[in-house]
């Protein structure tokens, strides 16, 4: 793919994007818990807008932070505890409801964001690891691994200062939890063992393919 098709394939994932935000930001279930959830879409938006001319993600990674964003929205829009997804798979398959099925105790729309989290973003995140950071092979998966671990880990903690300065039932949306004590910690291994996949899952392909489609994406814009 050229610069100028990938040019048009990342205008037209913004363009999706921007109007699925658009109706996701009408009539929210909880305004003021979508805006929480929104400060860092959009600060990482604006960054990714910004740089985008001198540091391209390739086809395969901006799909990837697409996909993840999109669901994000949906937990906004909802507020993640009250995601409608049982509602949605009975009127898909007329069965009983998921978490009846699947024996859930509580919501896990926001489980599924915090696994999309390592499953859809580690790809990414090594492919822009190999182009800032001189690091190669096994080393690069072990950087990127770190990195979702570690940005699970300051989202925890941002969601209890931030729920600690809301209060109320506003923090009690944005953090979550439902009662349950571990919820951090869960959210956090579940993004890590998701990202494990996903770096393995890449490793094992280059290693079939003996090429590095991550590494020779970066080296296109070595000078």
């Amino acid at each position: 793919m050229n610069t100028g098709q990938l040019r048009r394939y990342e205008h037209a994932l913004l363009a999706i994007f921007g109007l699925l935000w658009i109706g996701l930001a009408i009539a929210p279930m909880k305004r003021s818990d979508w805006l929480a959830e929104n400060l860092l879409v959009i600060a990482l938006l604006v960054v990714l807008v910004t740089v985008h001319r001198r540091f391209s993600f390739s086809r395969l990674s901006a799909t990837l932070i697409f996909v993840f964003l999109c669901i994000h929205e949906v937990g906004a829009h909802y507020t993640y505890a009250k995601v409608p997804y049982n509602q949605w798979w009975q009127a898909l398959t007329h069965a009983p409801s998921l978490d009846q099925l699947m024996g859930f105790q509580r919501n896990q729309f926001d489980r599924l964001v915090h696994f999309s989290y390592g499953l859809l973003l580690a790809y990414p995140v090594r492919e822009a690891l190999l182009r800032i950071v001189p690091t190669r092979g096994s080393s690069s998966y072990f950087l990127a691994w770190s990195l979702i671990l570690a940005s699970s880990a300051i989202y925890e903690i941002i969601e209890w200062i931030g729920g600690a300065y809301m209060g109320g039932d506003t923090a009690k949306a944005f953090i979550g939890a439902q009662q349950d004590p571990w919820d951090s910690q869960k959210d956090m291994t579940l993004a890590a063992l998701a990202a494990f996949v996903t770096l393995l899952a890449s490793a094992g392909i280059n290693y079939a393919r003996q090429r590095d489609f991550a590494l020779d994406w970066a080296l296109r814009f070595r000078s």
